[in-house]
């Protein structure tokens, strides 16, 4: 929401500067988004009058000024068609910086003539698109006067941001009420007294009363439809509004002001009576933003005989439009239902300035000032003579009546403000405040009371109970003067209150760090598209944010694939992600760490020549490693595949404890899955499932095992077998370790050869034992016995001891 200081000052008999203004609107709630003065980056123009121009002796364009500035008269040299003697312009002198491209003027030749400055145009100033000629002011303008101040651009722009709650103040006298509540200044009185008008009003129906429980129109004959008056376009321009006709602009600026959404129908291009109904299936319209919106029976919309002319309270219709050719224009003021507001903006995914409003809920109780208000600037601006007034639906009850003890704001609020004090606080924001004493009945204040009965006015539509009055109370009192206190401490050590999943949580994300791992957070929702290669979400917003966030997502890797593409598309050459969050899956969340590498997992270099990507492995390393450091039984663990569709054949499996008890699933991703993120290359990822590891048995702290190394030295033995070809190296190397628990210590496998001198259908596995010795060292028929244990072992797999 942006306004002017002139424009607040319209509503606010106030003497405040900038600074205390932008601090009062902080305190009430209402936070600053930012100030700024556009008078500023005009420092260095001024209002000049041309004495002479003669053409330049080295140019045919251009010409040689003598230019007034007040003070002195500067040599020019200017390129603009309407450069003449006896102009009144806008001269930036040395040392000005142009705002449209940010050069400073200096004192320089052109073309061997010294030019003092340069005249400017509304385009060079950020005034206008007019680059046409330099800007011609009337004669009588003041030379030497600074132009900011000439044109009264010295007028500070506030950003101030709403929150949703307060649609009181999506109007510029609702910041002023507040502003006055807060002891700012005094609110001024609003001219709403009606347009008496001839004849009968505009003929109106409603058939949706859900959507639009209301209508008010007035018609105005005989108007011209011109440029809007001087200082309603500075207004309009200095909030980012393009002015574009008097009757346009006269509906924007009341919804600045007021808050209050109007629309202006060319009453020629109308067919019959106006009606607000729901929308045929298929029906269609073309709209103000000159994009075509296909309706359908939910949404609401003023139609003719002809069809559709407008969404109800979000966009009008370019059919009927006013035009600098319109006579006789329709002034529309209606109240649609916010809810059906909401929907159907999202439906049809517009946004516009009157759907904010519509949808946070406008004062119902303005629609009869609101006409006249309206009426009354087409009269000023535009001419014409006005009809009666038609009223057609009924208006909802507005102002919630609560009962609201004072002593709440103490209690509740934190803050001890005398009764009087909330009454006058209340009264000035529009409430209507009656004390009661202890039967219900009204006393008089002086008397005493022990409750209020508080009717909020009819545009707080956010006030449902006594904590409400509280926050009013409150922020207007100075949330700044709520003392800090404490909360009480029982005396003693603090007692650890992590869950057992929180700290698990916490060691992986130290852990994955630790491995060079960088977290993401990404969203938990997800557009259809993305959810698809997952095979889709299980849960679809009814209320999404936008289409790109309306499922909730089956997996963390779509996440961490599109910051993986934002990334890369960057210049990072190497992107290692993790992300420890929820998948969303019909049987409910699940708690998953996901990691995704891609790019280049080492960059080229003199002795690594080119870059080397990343493989399968190396995703299976960091599975593993996560997995350790969660407190799975890694030796345990079984690598299967069938991984899913989304992960490579051949290039992915999963790791498991048991046939069933998936624990994570790693490898590269599947080509379609990266087409789908437009990724390029190979990308590795795994998903770890923490809700499927293994109850931790024992102690729940934080101490580790205390470190003992055995007092003999480990043993060594190497064993190669010749096995079936599609036998899993890790069964062997899992059987192998388990020939003798109470011995074998560890076994890994070292090498992996097909070739000469091994038949055909077969592999040679060689795998390192390491026996470790109790209270003495192993003699040699005790290790031969080891030995043979491990043989046998292998051999239940179709393993032969290689010759």
């Amino acid at each position: 929401m942006k306004f002017t200081l002139s424009w607040l000052k319209e509503h606010l008999d106030t003497t405040a500067s900038v600074t205390d203004i932008e601090e009062a609107l902080t305190r009430v709630g209402l936070e600053v988004e930012g100030v700024e003065n556009p008078g500023e980056k005009l420092n260095g123009f001024r209002v000049a009058r041309v004495l002479t121009a003669e053409r330049h002796p080295q140019a045919d364009k251009l010409q040689v000024l003598t230019v007034d500035t007040g003070e002195q008269v500067l040599t020019v040299v200017c390129g603009a068609p309407n450069a003449r003697a006896g102009l009144v312009g806008v001269l930036g002198t040395p040392g000005a910086v142009v705002p449209a491209n940010g050069m400073q003027l200096k004192v320089a030749a052109v073309r061997g003539v010294e030019s003092n400055g340069m005249m400017c145009s509304t385009r060079e100033l950020e005034l206008g698109d007019d680059h046409d000629g330099i800007i011609e002011l009337p004669a009588d303008a003041p030379v030497g006067t600074a132009f900011a101040d000439y044109a009264d651009l010295n007028d500070p722009v506030f950003d101030v941001s709403i929150t949703p709650n307060r649609q009181d103040c999506m109007g510029v006298r609702g910041i002023a009420r507040d502003l006055a509540a807060a002891g700012l200044g005094t609110l001024k009185a609003l001219n709403a007294d009606p347009v008496a008008g001839e004849g009968a009003g505009p003929d109106v129906r409603i058939e949706a009363p859900e959507g639009c429980p209301a209508y008010y129109g007035q018609t105005v004959s005989g108007v011209t439809n011109g440029a809007s008056p001087e200082w309603m376009q500075r207004r309009l321009k200095a909030i980012g509004q393009r002015p574009i006709s008097a009757l346009v602009d006269i509906t924007n600026y009341v919804m600045i002001d007021l808050g209050r959404p109007l629309h202006v129908y060319d009453k020629a291009k109308l067919s019959g009576a106006l009606v607000a109904r729901k929308a045929k299936a298929g029906e269609q319209v073309l709209a103000l933003n000159e994009k075509t919106y296909t309706l359908d029976e939910s949404i609401t919309v003023i139609a003719d005989d002809s069809g559709v002319h407008d969404i109800g309270g979000i966009m009008g219709g370019e059919d009927t439009g006013v035009s600098e050719t319109t006579t006789d224009v329709v002034i529309e003021c209606a109240y649609f239902d916010p809810e059906h507001i909401a929907r159907a903006g999202q439906k049809l995914n517009l946004t516009s300035d009157a759907r904010t409003r519509f949808e946070r809920g406008v004062d119902p109780a303005f629609l009869e000032d609101g006409i006249a208000i309206a009426t009354r600037l087409v009269l000023a601006l535009c001419g014409g003579k006005a009809s009666e007034v038609t009223r057609v639906g009924t208006l909802p009850q507005v102002g919630a009546t609560v009962g609201y003890d004072p002593r709440l704001a103490e209690t509740l609020g934190g803050l001890a403000v005398p009764a009087a004090r909330q009454v006058e606080i209340l009264e000035s924001l529009g409430f209507t405040v009656q004390p009661l004493d202890g039967n219900g009945d009204p006393v008089e204040l002086a008397s005493g009371f022990e409750a209020f009965r508080i009717t909020a006015p009819s545009w707080r539509r956010d006030i449902d109970g006594p904590a409400d009055i509280v926050e009013e109370v409150i922020r207007i009192e100075g949330i700044d003067n709520v003392p800090s206190t404490p909360l009480s401490r029982v005396p003693g050590v603090a007692k650890p209150t992590a869950t057992p999943e929180q700290k698990l949580e916490r060691k992986l994300r130290r852990n994955a760090a630790a491995r060079g791992l960088n977290e993401a957070v990404t969203w938990s929702f997800v557009s259809d598209a993305e959810a698809a290669p997952f095979g889709g979400g299980a849960w679809t917003l009814a209320n999404p944010i936008s289409e790109d966030m309306k499922v909730m997502r089956p997996s963390l890797l779509p996440g961490l694939l599109g910051a993986a593409e934002r990334n890369l598309k960057r210049g990072a050459t190497s992107v290692r992600l993790f992300e420890l969050g929820r998948r969303y899956l019909a049987e409910g969340e699940r708690v998953t760490l996901g990691v995704l590498l891609a790019g280049a997992k080492t960059p080229r270099g003199w002795q690594g020549g080119k870059p080397q990507a990343f493989t399968a492995f190396d995703a299976k390393a960091e599975a593993l490693a996560l997995l350790e450091a969660a407190g799975a039984p890694v030796a345990n663990l079984q690598v299967m595949g069938e991984a899913g569709d989304v992960w490579h054949p051949g290039q992915s499996a999963t790791l498991r404890l048991g046939p069933k008890t998936v624990l994570a699933a790693f490898g590269m991703l599947h080509p379609s899955v990266l087409k789908a993120f437009d990724l390029d290359g190979d990308v590795a990822a795994v998903e770890l499932y923490l809700d499927a590891l293994p109850a931790k048995r024992g102690g729940t702290g934080f101490m580790r095992t205390a470190y003992t190394p055995p007092a003999l030295q480990a043993v060594t033995r190497d064993f190669a077998f010749l096995v079936p070809a599609e036998l899993a190296a890790g069964d062997l190397v899992r059987t192998v370790k388990g020939a003798d628990k109470a011995t074998i210590v560890d076994a890994r496998l070292f090498d992996v050869f097909t070739g000469t001198g091994v038949p055909e259908g077969q592999k040679s596995l060689a795998i390192e034992v390491t026996l470790q010795p109790g209270e003495k060292s192993f003699t040699d028929e005790e290790l031969k016995a080891v030995a043979d244990k491990v043989v046998a072992a292998a051999a239940k797999l179709g393993a032969v001891l290689r010759g």
